[in-house]
């Protein structure tokens, strides 16, 4: 069971930051009606959820409740997540109108993280695919385009 508090969770967190909130940004968002710690308790399987409670937060995100049940039709292991490091000092060298989507992202998760004195950040492969839909493009061409930056270390590729 506890693996599937853990999917479950990560399906919550994966449709929140779709819609690009925070865990303070749904709580300010509901007008208290859905707590971040709660939230947050929840995404990392650390607490149960109703289904009530699951239907009444689908609502909330507008989305079919079915989008936050996982998949567990498939019992294949997983590969461990892609990991990439971005370079916080060069990003903040850039100028906004290019950097500005990722430099919020980074943002958001250094507050979220309570990490502000890192040189780097880490965040995972999906996080890149997210923010590829953000600029427009594909997650490998958004992956070059970092590179070229100076962001992401040579080498970073997404498939």
């Amino acid at each position: 069971m506890p693996d599937y508090a853990h999917a479950l969770g990560a399906r919550l967190r994966a449709i929140r930051n779709q819609q690009g909130l925070s865990l303070h940004g749904v709580e300010e968002k509901s007008d208290g009606r859905w707590k971040a710690v709660v939230v947050g308790s929840y995404e990392r399987g650390d607490r149960a959820i109703t289904v009530v409670k699951l239907a009444e937060l689908a609502e909330f995100y507008s989305v079919p409740i079915t989008d936050l049940l996982p998949d567990v039709a498939s019992n294949a292991p997983t590969a461990p997540a892609t990991r990439l490091v971005i370079d916080l000092e060069r990003l903040a060298e850039l100028p906004t109108y290019q950097a500005g989507p990722l430099a919020r992202y980074a943002a958001t998760i250094q507050t979220q993280r309570g990490d502000f004195a890192g040189k780097t950040l880490t965040i995972r492969a999906e996080d890149l695919r997210s923010l590829a839909v953000i600029y427009g493009i594909a997650p490998s061409a958004l992956a070059e385009q970092l590179v070229d930056w100076g962001v992401l270390p040579e080498g970073t590729e997404i498939n």
